[in-house]
This record gives C-alpha cells, sequence and structure tokens, in this order.
C-alpha cells in the first residue's frame, strides 16, 4: 500500500485581491473583506473563487509499507511556494494513490493554480499514458479512476444533491470530526497567527478522511475484517504514541480500540 491522503487549507489571497480592486495599502483583513463583497455582488455567494486561495497548510497522511503517520509539509515558515513543491515532489517521487474529501472540487484545483503561479513543475501528476502507458486508464485527473479516490464525489454517486460534509460522516462513523475548529474559522486565526492551530486542525481533517476511506475499502471489499482491524490498530498506535495535544483530544474522542471492528 502507498497511499497518501490529504488535506489543504487556505485563506483569501490578498495581493491578488490588492491587485484586481486597486487596493493597494489597505490591510489583509480589509482587502479580503472587499474580496468577498466584490464577489458576493457578481455571483451572490461569498465563497471567493479558487483561484483567489492562498494555501497556508498541506496536512499528509503517508501510509507505506508498516508504517503510517499524519503531518502537515514544511514548518510554519514555508512559504506557499515551499508546500506546493513539496506536495507534488511526493507524488513525482512515489507515485501513491491519492485519498480526499472534496479534493477533485476544491483541493486539486486550488493546487494546480497555485503551482501555476509558483512555477512548480509536475510531471508525474499530470501524466495521463503518454509517457506511461499504465496511467492510460488510471490517473490523477480522471474522474472515475482509483489513482485519486475523492471520498465525498464517490460516495455521494457523483451527484451533487447527495454530497456530505466530512465532519457529518466523520461522527456518523463514530469517529471524532472537527474537535471545535471548523473551516470557517481558518481565516480569523491565521490572522491572529494561529498558524499552528490551523496545522493541527488540517492534521485532524486528513486523519478523518483516512479513517473514512478505510472503511470504504472494507466496503469494497479491498480490506477484510481482519486487515481493517490491522490498519485501525496501525492509526490507534500512531495517535496513542503521539504527545500532541490534537492528537491527545482525537484519541480521547476516538472511542475504536483493538478488538471492536
Amino acid at each position: 500500500m502507498r497511499c497518501l491522503t490529504f488535506d489543504i487549507e487556505t485563506v483569501p489571497d490578498t495581493d491578488l485581491g490588492r491587485r484586481l480592486h486597486g487596493l493597494e495599502g489597505l490591510p489583509d483583513g480589509e482587502v479580503a473583506k472587499a474580496m468577498v463583497f466584490h464577489h458576493q455582488q457578481e455571483t451572490g455567494s461569498d465563497f471567493l473563487p479558487l483561484h483567489m486561495h492562498r494555501v497556508v497548510a498541506i496536512g499528509v497522511g503517508w501510509r507505506h509499507r508498516d508504517s503510517f503517520t499524519v503531518r502537515c509539509l514544511g514548518d510554519e515558515s514555508s512559504s506557499e511556494q515551499e508546500l506546493v513543491t513539496k506536495f507534488f515532489e511526493v507524488i513525482d517521487s512515489h507515485t501513491p494513490d491519492l485519498v480526499s474529501w472534496n479534493g477533485a472540487g476544491f483541493d486539486l484545483p486550488v493546487l494546480h493554480y497555485r503551482a501555476l503561479l509558483h512555477g512548480v513543475r509536475a510531471p508525474r501528476y499530470w501524466e495521463v499514458g503518454d509517457e506511461d502507458t499504465s496511467f492510460r486508464y488510471n490517473n490523477y485527473l480522471g474522474r472515475f479512476h482509483w489513482r485519486h479516490t475523492d471520498l465525498m464525489d464517490v460516495l455521494s454517486g457523483y451527484q451533487g444533491r447527495s454530497r456530505a460534509r466530512l465532519e457529518q460522516v466523520a461522527v456518523l462513523l463514530g469517529l471524532p470530526g472537527k474537535l471545535g475548529f471548523s473551516g470557517g474559522q481558518v481565516w480569523d486565526h491565521y490572522l491572529a497567527g494561529n498558524l499552528a492551530g490551523i496545522r493541527s486542525y488540517c492534521e485532524t481533517d486528513v486523519l478523518n478522511t483516512y479513517l473514512v476511506w478505510l472503511r470504504f475499502q472494507a466496503m469494497r471489499g479491498i480490506l477484510d475484517d481482519a486487515a481493517l482491524e490491522a490498519e485501525l490498530a496501525r492509526v490507534r498506535r500512531f495517535v496513542d504514541d503521539s504527545t500532541a495535544t490534537h492528537w491527545q483530544r482525537f484519541g480521547a474522542a476516538w472511542a475504536w480500540q483493538p478488538g471492536a471492528t
């Protein structure tokens, strides 16, 4: 198994907002409000289009050989370019199967725009069979391919009206969910300088997603009961061995223990 579960956290690209709307000299908070106002006037939605998002955290869950770990790429001082570069470098180096929640609809398109901005090369990610024929019918870009599993898209039967939020599906399955932090709070925490909190939140979203994926793999028949038990026990060990506060909270909120599958 070589699996990379991922999630990103974003904030408004206020540099772009200043250029688009002639807002030089205004602080980030005011620029973001203006960006949302202009977009709302044009579309009725207060959710900025994806090319107006800037990546501040990329969380990844790495399952390979006998190991499993979750972390955010880079550190709190890493630039957006560094984070995006590291993400695509992992794909180019290892060709993992990708797992996400709404990754096809949000995370990956945002990463496309930011990679384009920063000149990030990602030939393996964009491979569709021209250089490697094994990618012709199973690549990262195909909606119905397994090289990237967008769980929200797949579990909804590819129907927009059937889509669910990760937090609610996690709670449905007895998982911790958001633990008091939500995506709508990221901007405020970013302005307050709480990048550490954003990165911790991103990591817990990654683990919720991975645990949903394990249940999905069992439903598909990829994991039998014994294999599912072993994978959950591997995750449990990772959580229990960590001294980080967010993992201690996650472990306390996650009732599963070996033998409980």
